[in-house]
């Protein structure tokens, strides 16, 4: 708020507070219209007395009030100042305050980090000590087991004496060695079983399929001799009955040439009975029996030959 504001607004209520009520009493000490009419010298100078009196109060007033407005103008400042300082100490303090719930935050983490990190060391020692314990019993179990060998350190001692090595360690050198040339030829070995194995498996499934085939096989085979043996039987009785054929036509054959021998004597006999010479050849045998009269178209049908015409 500025200072002309205040003034004018603070003066307007100022003079209304306290000049009302002495303005109201002045106005009832004027005396009326009759009064005024008999004496207006006297009551306008009584006016102007009293409104210098008044003016007077007022210029005292007024400077009473600049002064207590400057007054508190200074005041004003100062406690603008005071706020501002205050304002500062505020945010200091938030600020200290704030600081401090950190570093309450960071001394909680941290004090808890150092409780967990203790603990952990707890645990890490409570580790510790068993597994000394347990080191404590292996060196005892340890302790025990080198006198218990101690045997072999003499034997192999003994050893060395007897043979072409000069160390002990030497000895067990070549034991490893031997060792790990027992476990590669046993890897080997495992090595050769297992293909063995495999080829076995191979084998068996290779034999199994084989014998699958082979049965298919037979089974075609048995299927073939049947059919063969079917057809053999076939051929024996077509060879049969071929046989048969061929006898019956050697026998017709037989029947066939003494017929046409006996034609061609009768031929011969009644053509010299005739004493006819002819011209019919001698295979000819149906132009020969177109000489006999009557039985020659029998003898024909005989033959197994339609008769021909004359």
């Amino acid at each position: 708020m500025s200072l002309g504001i205040m003034e004018e607004e603070d003066l307007a209520e100022y003079f209304r507070l306290q000049y009302g009520e002495r303005l109201l009493q002045l106005l009832q000490k004027f005396p009326n219209i009759d009064e005024q009419l008999e004496s207006p010298s006297i009551r306008l100078l009584e006016k102007k007395k009293e409104a210098k009196i008044m003016h007077r109060a007022m210029e005292q007033k007024k400077e009473t009030f600049q002064r207590r407005m400057e007054t508190l103008n200074l005041r004003w400042e100062e406690l603008g100042i005071k706020e501002a300082q205050l304002k500062a100490h505020i945010q200091k303090f938030e600020q200290f305050i704030q600081e401090n719930d950190q570093k309450r935050i960071r001394a909680l983490k941290k004090a808890n980090k150092e409780r967990e990190l203790k603990r952990q060391r707890v645990r890490e020692l409570a580790k510790a000590k068993q597994e000394m314990a347990a080191l404590r019993l292996e060196h005892q179990k340890l302790s025990i087991k080198l006198q218990d060998y101690s045997i072999f350190n003499k034997y192999l001692e003994k050893v060395v004496e007897n043979s072409e090595f000069e160390e002990i360690h030497e000895v067990i050198s070549r034991y490893k060695t031997l060792v790990s040339m027992h476990q590669d030829l046993m890897q080997s070995a495992q090595e050769g079983q297992e293909k063995i194995e495999r080829a076995k498996a191979r084998l068996a499934r290779y034999m199994e399929e084989k014998d699958d085939e082979i049965l298919q096989h037979n089974n075609e085979l048995a299927r073939l001799q049947m059919r063969f043996d079917r057809a053999r039987s076939d051929v024996i009785i077509w060879e049969s009955r071929w046989a048969h054929i061929q006898n019956t036509a050697a026998k017709k054959t037989l029947l066939l040439g003494t017929i046409k021998m006996a034609t061609l004597n009768l031929f011969q006999i009644v053509s010299k009975q005739l004493k006819e010479t002819t011209t019919v050849s001698l295979e000819d045998t149906h132009k020969q029996l177109d000489m006999f009269p009557g039985d020659g178209a029998g003898l024909g049908s005989a033959l197994g030959e339609p008769p021909r015409e004359r």
